[in-house]
Formats: C-alpha cells, sequence, structure tokens
C-alpha cells in the first residue's frame, strides 16, 4: 500500500524493505502486519499544504529493554490535503511486526498558519478513527492495543467510508443485469437470445482481461500493484471489438445487437460506479465545496468530488433513454442508438476523469518521465 514503508526505530528499512536491524530469521517468528487508522481536521486557509503522521509503536508485554523488532517508528505523508474540507482520515500499514498486541500513537506533523506559509512545523497528537455508516461521518476510535494480522489480509481490513469487495459484487450484479436486459429487448425484437447471449459473455470474459491489461499500461511497476485494478477504457473497446468480430462470425445481426446490448451496458455502468465508491477507487479530487462527498481511496479519506456517482448517474440516464429510444423504434438504422449513447459517455467520461484524484500518466509522458530519471 501506498505509504506503508516498514521502517525501523531509526525509520531507516534495508533494501530488501526489512528493517536494518531486524532479527535473523532463525530468531523471529512469521512477521505479520498492523492496520491502524487515524484522524485531523484540515484546518483553515485557502492554500492546499502537505502534512506528514508519525506512527510510534510498542509491543505489548515487553519484560526489560525492548529489542529493535519490539518497536517501530514510521512517517506517512499525505499529499495535497484541502483546508476547510473538514475531517480526514489516513489508514497506515505497518508490515514486517511481531506477531501479538501493539500500542500505537500518532502525531501530526504539518506546517504552521495558513496551508504551508512558513517554514515552522508543528507536532500534535491525533486520535483513532472511527466510521459511522448511519451518520456517514468519523468518530474518534478506542485508544487500546491494536492486534497484529496476517500481511495477506491486510489489505482487506476495514477502514472509514470503505467495504472490501464491494466492486466484484457490485460489479457480477451489473453484469447479470445488463444480461437480463439485454435478452429482455432480444427476445422483445425476435432475434434468437442464446446466440446472443453467448456473444455478450464472450466479450465480457474478454472485456475483463482487456481492462486488466489496459490498467497494467497506464500503473506500469510491479504485478502486485496493476493487478489489484481495472481500467474502464480497456473492458470498453477490447469488448466492443471482440463482439463486433464474434458477431460476423456467428453471422448475427451487429447493429440490432449492439442497440439490444446498450441499456444493459449503461445499467451495469450505474451499479459498477456505486462499488467503486464504497470500494474506494477512482476516487475523485479534494474540495471544499459543499456538494463534495465524503469518501475513501483506500488510504485517505476526505470530502471529495463525488466522480464515481457522477458517472453512476450519467450510466443510469443513458440506460433509461437508450432502452426507451430501442423499445420505441425511433430510428430505421440499426447501431445508431448504440453509437449516439457510447460517444455521449465518452465525452461524459473524459470530463470526469478530469475530477479524479489519480492523474494518469500517457505513454509518451510516461518514457519521457524514465528518460530523466536515467540521465
Amino acid at each position: 500500500m501506498p505509504g506503508a514503508v516498514p521502517s525501523s526505530p531509526t525509520g531507516r528499512a534495508g533494501a530488501s524493505g526489512r528493517p536494518a536491524n531486524a532479527p535473523a530469521a532463525s530468531e523471529a517468528v512469521e512477521p505479520e502486519a498492523l492496520v491502524v487508522t487515524h484522524w485531523f481536521d484540515s484546518g483553515v486557509g485557502e492554500e492546499t499544504y502537505s502534512a506528514t503522521v508519525r506512527l510510534t509503536g510498542r509491543r505489548v508485554g515487553i519484560h526489560g529493554m525492548p529489542k529493535p523488532q519490539d518497536t517501530f517508528v514510521q512517517e506517512d505523508k499525505i499529499d495535497g490535503i484541502v483546508p476547510g474540507s473538514g475531517p480526514v482520515s489516513i489508514t497506515s500499514w505497518v508490515y514486517g511486526r511481531q506477531p501479538g498486541e501493539w500500542t500505537v500513537s500518532a502525531e501530526l506533523l504539518r506546517p504552521r498558519g495558513d496551508a504551508g506559509r512558513g517554514s515552522r512545523v508543528t507536532a500534535e497528537p491525533i486520535r483513532p478513527a472511527a466510521w459511522s455508516w448511519r451518520r456517514w461521518a468519523l468518530s474518534t476510535g478506542s485508544a487500546g492495543t491494536v492486534k497484529t494480522r496476517w500481511a495477506m489480509l491486510a489489505p482487506l481490513t476495514r477502514m472509514p467510508g470503505v467495504i472490501p469487495g464491494s466492486w466484484p459484487a457490485l460489479g457480477t450484479l451489473g453484469a447479470i443485469v445488463a444480461l437480463i436486459t439485454q435478452a429482455a429487448i432480444l427476445a422483445h425484437e425476435n432475434v434468437a437470445v442464446g446466440p446472443s447471449l453467448v456473444v455478450s459473455l464472450i466479450a465480457l470474459a474478454s472485456g475483463m482481461l482487456g481492462a486488466k491489461l489496459w490498467n497494467a499500461v497506464l500503473h506500469p511497476g510491479p504485478w502486485r500493484q496493476w493487478i489489484q485494478g481495472w481500467a474502464a477504457d480497456g473492458f470498453l473497446v477490447v469488448a466492443l471489438v471482440v463482439a463486433v468480430a464474434t458477431l460476423l462470425a456467428f453471422n448475427l445481426p451487429v447493429g440490432v445487437f449492439l442497440d439490444a446490448v446498450t441499456p444493459g451496458l449503461f445499467f451495469g455502468v450505474a451499479i459498477g460506479r456505486v462499488g467503486c465508491f464504497v470500494t474506494g477507487c477512482c476516487a475523485g479530487r479534494w474540495t471544499r465545496s459543499r456538494w463534495g462527498v465524503w469518501s475513501s481511496d483506500r488510504r485517505v479519506g476526505a470530502r471529495r468530488v463525488p466522480a464515481q456517482l457522477i458517472e453512476s448517474l450519467a450510466g443510469l440516464l443513458l440506460g433509461v433513454a437508450s432502452a426507451l429510444l430501442v423499445l420505441g423504434h425511433v430510428t430505421r438504422v440499426d447501431g445508431v442508438i448504440f453509437v449516439a449513447a457510447f460517444g455521449a459517455y465518452v465525452v461524459v467520461r473524459q470530463m470526469l476523469l478530469r475530477l479524479r484524484a489519480e492523474r494518469r500518466e500517457y505513454s509518451w509522458r510516461r518514457s519521457n518521465a524514465a528518460t530523466a530519471k536515467r540521465s
């Protein structure tokens, strides 16, 4: 996870990622991970600023002088904090810890005064965070000890505003709704449902592979990073190309099929983007605006532009409009409804990409950046 770097008591880590003074494998038990969440107020001012959360931990039950593996200090940096945006939470992952219970305290290091002006930095203790789904708000959590957990399951820890696994669940629901909607429209148009559903399933599987590969291109690096994400652009492009090729191979009407799948496709987008919102992916930028919605990017929770919910609403409107047009037979040219709806979605999506916290680097920019690093 970004920002979660195992640190020694001096804050330095070895080349392997383990603390430089970590015990040898022969004298240490299998290391685990700690996951803690704290919160603070974004403060007042006009300019965005950066802050650092410093975590200090000590294993419970130590007798005598603590060993290096019994304590840690870790610093997690937060960039782009918007003053006036309200409460902010940060979830930290501390890997390579000895199993057991730990006491963890945190303090916030941020510039004194108005959003980064001046060189003085203040340190203030911050409190553990708790989350209420009913009130959709942060609160102060218990200050007790924290238990370690298996490192492989650490990313699935509960955190404010996030339900782990909700995107796969709602994405699957969206696909089911899309297929049911498609079958109903094809039956209404007296088109064979069975072969068309086979085409859709082939396109769906190919689109998922394309989404994963497209995400790898957008996020070059270790496979553990990009394998966790998906790229909607990759899904749409690959699924469309595979669907058209399969329809031609099966000698099925391309235009009729594309129009029939349009409502279900965008109903699936509407459902899936809600899953993105509560999973913490594709998060919007920070904002102090009142129409902002508190949400998380799976690390930092803050008031953000609800980019996922806006895209979900756009998908719902496109799905309803295209369904009315298809069932009303308003055009005599097959495929026009799909082209119009898909074009409108591309425009909306490109606008929403500008509202996301994540800034994409296209291939030529990544190449230039890599060249600059090597030079």
